[in-house]
């Protein structure tokens, strides 16, 4: 809770500060695009995959964004050399060959193996025994091959003087020291030092430090401004403007400041700052493996007077008429916006053969864009050859622009996130309005005023996929009330049909069940002041909530403001649920007339479906604790599972002690505990009907459940949520995993009915049987209330429901047709797809990950390279251990 609310905090003065910069040209002028002042609120509650599933966009690929997909990659290259300890004989070591990479994991292979890919290996870079290739040799240890191929070459030094020369070694800082295993972009630190390139001078050069470092988007400040943040740049370190201390001396560029700001300091100040910068370089240099993705400028064909199109970079609004103005080299050009009044204001841009956002000539008309006229033009339609010939110039030619039909696979309707281009330090939600060749127009959510749809690039390494920022712990802009502007189709959770209850729950006399109060001396501060909160998860958790999810919970919320409070722990309720829309049914149900309470919306997700539902919370602390209580008998749970007192081994309630069944009947009905004679309707109590809640009679664990009608079903043993949601008239509490087998007697004995397990043959699941869907038809199930027979076990049937609880459990195993050692990815990909992570087969795709690999996957190995969330993650993991489990049984001898 504590982390949560520090968290928001921090978003919050992130957002605070963005809003403090003025009219700054690192900042922009936020008069159009400035975003709504109150919509930190709503940044909070923003979320991804609800927002995409409520505006029914997708997310653009994440392998659309170049930039990004190189800054994840490892500083570790596939071909590099390294020397590794001897897996068998760890004091010896050997050079091998990283094969490929996974984080800061490393896929190697010793030298000789050649392409014989058995003994490749995985290790972590972090904690296994490697070096630079000569490390043994300054250290004195001992380079002897693997036993395995000891006998493969009679001079192995001569293989290795072969095999070394011409490769590339792993960098030894990379191996050893504080920047061991990190990646280029976690090599950037606070205060590094890096030379940037003037915005219209490409031979002037002035040194910039790191402020800020956002995923390899770097908030850089000029050395000398330190004491302002109005000229701060952001640029992602890609940017081919930016240099490694010393490059500019190197290649007898100038070391300037900028013009935009020369004026603000003296001659001696900028010379002091510069000198300081250049001996603070030295002592600290920044690694030259963060330069090594830039790519190299290649040469350009422009010459003076060309005529191209370009997006006006400053104003990205337009595509207008320009002209190439100065050639500096073969690199470098200017290129100005024209502008054809008495005094034009000269717009113009330094550009390169691969800059973006220039075109050919008639590239707008070819692909129906607007092609805004230059200022002081005439003419009533612009007409590119008739403009030529009044200019008297050329077009450039097509050969001197890189490929301008290259989409990289984004389309309209997409989303994604994308800079301000007014405000650079303010990332939005972005949709794609249209794509035309390497051009996109975004339309940016949550701003204040309408603003028209600005031209990217893209290549441009201002957009970001969805959920970059929040990978990045950045504040991300989300839309200005986008989807509450119209009334939302969503699925408002609605009480069933049902009869009043026998004992309604507003009603139940609460002294028969006597709560100890609790000593809120010293712990509530004013009336609205919520006490401290205990999640007492020793205690009876009932029906409807899953005591794992519960355990994980912290084990108390607050002291803090009562609707914060109670909101925070009705939605950790509500996620610790089986069915988490069941329990916000539940929830709306719980209202008291004499409560001074708050109504507030509260959300549930479940098998990809959002539910909302209103809840009235109390806002007082001296309704706290019945507040708690009444939500408590709600969920037919103890009524100390949360609430204001600390259960410390033994709940006051002898929570224990009961079954499940009595339990609920006690506390959640308030019903007596009698049990009618046999045959007769369970709801017959004190000799008339009680109406009550029509519910079909919870499964016995012996019963074969329903099976989805899949082709291959790799989870014999269905999933709690899974058989719920097949069968919707079932009991909620169907999945409840603290009943014994003695309780389920006494539940068969109250109901006066008996279900008869249903043998069926058991089915081994294989790879091959990808085209059977033989599945056993639904079980007749008993209903609560229904006069049927009473059974009575005999010896043989008992006989027959252990044997029927074995065939269950043997389901769960696999067969496999081959050893999974010998899989290829696609081999892993195909068995992936059969199982219910086959969303995940597309990683494994692009991550080259095959059986070898597969075998040695771990959890958190998939939660950090393959970035999933948990819940995926160890459904994926599970998968992963049947195949290792059938390995082990079929082929590990």
């Amino acid at each position: 809770m504590e982390t949560r609310m520090s968290l928001i905090s921090a978003m919050q003065e992130t957002q605070h500060l963005s809003q403090e910069k003025g009219q700054s040209p690192a900042n922009g002028n936020r008069e159009q695009f400035d975003s709504d002042d109150g919509s930190s609120i709503e940044e909070t509650d923003f979320n991804w995959d609800e927002y995409l599933e409520e505006t029914g966009a997708s997310a653009a690929p994440h392998t659309s964004f170049r930039h990004v997909e190189i800054s994840l990659q490892s500083s570790f290259q596939p071909g590099m050399k390294l020397e590794v300890a001897n897996k068998n004989n760890p004091d010896t070591y050997w050079v091998a060959t990283i094969i490929t990479t996974c984080g800061q994991l490393l896929l190697l292979r010793y030298c000789g193996y050649g392409d014989d890919r058995r003994a490749d290996f995985w290790c972590d870079v972090m904690t296994a025994d490697l070096h630079p290739v000569g490390w043994c040799t300054q250290n004195n240890k001992v380079l002897m091959p693997p036993d395995a191929i000891k006998e493969k070459y009679t001079d192995w030094t001569a293989f290795l003087i072969h095999d070394l020369t011409g490769s590339r070694t792993a960098p030894a800082n990379l191996l050893e020291g504080p920047l061991r295993g990190k990646n280029p972009v976690d090599l950037i630190t606070v205060d590094s030092l890096i030379e940037l390139q003037d915005s219209q001078n490409p031979f002037q050069y002035w040194i910039v430090s790191v402020v800020e470092n956002v995923g390899g988007r770097l908030r850089l400040r000029y050395v000398g401004l330190e004491e302002t943040e109005s000229y701060d740049q952001w640029l992602f370190y890609l940017d081919c403007r930016l240099r490694p201390v010393g490059w500019c001396q190197e290649n007898k560029y100038r070391m300037d400041p900028p013009a935009e700001i020369y004026s603000l300091k003296n001659i001696s100040e900028w010379k002091c700052a510069l000198e300081k910068s250049l001996n603070d370089a030295a002592k600290f240099p920044l690694p030259m493996e963060v330069f090594k993705d830039h790519a190299d400028l290649r040469s350009h064909f422009f010459t003076v007077g060309m005529k191209l199109e370009a997006v006006d970079m400053r104003e990205p609004f337009n595509i207008c008429p320009a002209s190439v103005t100065k050639v500096f080299n073969n690199h470098y050009l200017q290129v100005t916006i024209d502008d054809l009044r008495p005094e034009p204001s000269k717009i113009s841009m330094l550009c390169h053969a691969d800059s973006l956002g220039i075109l050919p000539v008639q590239w707008c008309l070819k692909n129906g864009v607007n092609l805004t006229p230059p200022k002081g033009y005439s003419g009533q339609d612009f007409d590119w050859a008739d403009y030529q010939k009044q200019c008297g110039a050329e077009a450039a030619p097509h050969f001197c622009f890189r490929n301008t039909s290259f989409s990289r696979g984004f389309t309209k309707n997409m989303k994604l996130e994308a800079v301000n281009p007014r405000n650079p330090a303010e990332i939005c939600v972005a949709s794609i309005t249209s794509v035309k060749g390497r051009l996109m127009w975004l339309h940016l959510e949550g701003l204040q005023m309408p603003a028209p749809e600005y031209i990217v690039d893209v290549e441009s390494m201002d957009i970001f996929p969805v959920g970059w920022c929040e990978a990045n712990a950045y504040n991300l802009m989300p839309p200005h009330k986008a989807v509450l502007r119209k009334k939302r189709k969503i699925a408002v959770v609605q009480p069933e049909k049902q009869l009043p209850s026998a004992v309604p729950v507003e009603k139940i006399p609460h002294d028969l069940c006597p709560v100890p109060q609790p000593d809120t001396t010293g712990t509530v501060n004013g009336r609205y002041c919520c006490p401290q909160l205990f999640i007492n998860h020793r205690c009876f958790s009932g029906p409807y909530l899953n005591k794992g999810r519960i355990a994980e919970l912290p084990q108390s919320v607050g002291p803090g403001k009562c609707v914060l409070v109670l909101k925070e722990v009705l939605s950790m309720v509500i996620n610790a649920a089986y069915k988490p829309g069941s329990v916000l049914r539940e929830l709306q149900l719980v209202e008291d007339p004499q409560w001074n309470f708050q109504e507030e919306t509260l959300k549930a997700k479940y098998r990809g479906k959002t539910y909302r539902a209103t809840v009235k919370i109390v806002r007082t602390s001296d309704q706290v604790a019945d507040f708690c209580r009444r939500v408590c008998a709600k969920l037919e749970c103890c009524p100390n599972l949360f609430s204001p007192v600390l259960v410390a081994e033994v709940c006051p309630e002898n929570c224990s002690i009961h079954t499940k069944t009595k339990y609920t009947y006690y506390y959640g009905k308030r019903k007596k505990i009698i049990k009618p004679p046999i045959g007769e309707n369970n709801n017959m109590t004190s000799g008339h009907i009680k109406p009550a809640r029509r519910r079909k009679r919870r499964k016995s664990i012996f019963v074969q459940k329903k099976r989805r009608p899949s082709a291959v079903d790799f989870n014999a043993v269905g999933s709690a949520e899974e058989s719920e949601e097949e069968e919707p008239d079932a009991m909620e509490d169907e999945t409840g995993s603290e009943e014994t087998s003695s309780e389920l007697r006494d539940d068969q004995t109250d109901n006066s009915s008996a279900e008869v397990p249903s043998a069926r043959p058991r089915r081994s699941v294989t790879l091959r049987s990808s085209t059977e869907s033989d599945r056993p038809p639904p079980i007749e199930r008993a209903r609560r209330g229904r006069k049927t027979p009473s059974l009575s076990y005999t010896e043989g049937e008992k006989c027959t429901q252990v044997k029927e609880e074995i065939k269950q459990e043997e389901e769960e195993k696999l067969i496999l047709d081959s050893n999974p050692l010998e899989w290829t990815v696609t081999d892993v990909v195909r068995f992936i797809k059969l199982t219910d992570c086959a969303p995940l087969a597309k990683i494994f795709q692009e991550q080259d990950i095959d059986g070898q690999a597969l075998l040695l996957l771990t959890l958190p190995t998939v939660q950090e390279c393959m970035e999933l969330k948990l819940g995926p993650a160890i459904k994926l993991c599970h998968q992963i251990e049947r195949v290792k489990v059938a390995f082990y049984a079929q082929y590990a001898n």
